[in-house]
């Protein structure tokens, strides 16, 4: 599977709201990227706006083939509703998927980059099965340095390629931290930053996307 793997810092970060504009960014140019939002927890809003992103060229149900109703962890929803996190229909959901579209995928993770799945594996163990390089999503605001450098570290630890940096400014005051954190980010991860403008519609893409879809 060609693409990149979404994560971000921290759940309600704009991983949908990134992932939507890269789709409809790239379509622009030509290349037919498929958002994925493969394991959701509660509603189901994100897979609709993901489905729009494309005009309708993948349904909500097949970039959303996991669900569970109560808006926690896949884990601890898997719990309530008694029935085991089900590895064999991701599994085989996204082998259909790759034959069914040419690709590249937007696979957009649940939550953060260490939300558990079961009892053993979570968000980490799944993005190292899948192999791709990742993208991570974190809020512009103050505590997003030590947030998003955990989530660097983690990821770099786990043998995958950290691609870059989305800062989303959704509902960020104008202040210190925010006009500090990205240069700071840049210095102290030496990876790329993508600023987000607050309700933006068009997203410029970076040089570091290209090669990767």
């Amino acid at each position: 599977m060609k693409g990149i793997f979404i994560t971000g810092t921290d759940t309600g970060v704009g991983k949908t709201y990134f992932t939507a504009l890269l789709t409809r960014a790239l379509r622009d140019k030509g290349i037919p990227a498929i958002p994925l939002k493969p394991i959701s927890c509660g509603d189901r809003e994100d897979s609709i706006r993901l489905s729009e992103a494309t005009n309708g060229a993948i349904s909500p149900v097949e970039i959303n083939p996991i669900h569970f109703s109560a808006p926690l962890s896949p884990y601890a929803a898997s719990m309530l509703e008694a029935r085991p996190f089900p590895w064999a229909m991701l599994r085989e959901r996204m082998q259909k998927l790759e034959a069914d579209y040419p690709g590249p995928f937007l696979i957009e993770g649940v939550g953060g980059w260490r939300v558990p799945l079961d009892p053993t594996l979570g968000v980490r163990e799944w993005a190292q099965e899948l192999a791709l390089p990742v993208v991570v999503v974190a809020r512009a605001t103050l505590g997003t340095l030590n947030h998003t450098l955990l989530t660097i570290d983690s990821i770099r630890q786990s043998k995958l390629t950290v691609l870059g940096i989305v800062l989303n400014h959704h509902q960020t005051p104008d202040d210190d931290a925010s006009r500090t954190n990205p240069a700071l980010l840049e210095e102290l991860t030496g990876l790329p930053l993508l600023p987000l403008p607050a309700q933006t519609t068009h997203l410029l893409l970076p040089h570091w996307l290209h090669p990767h879809t």
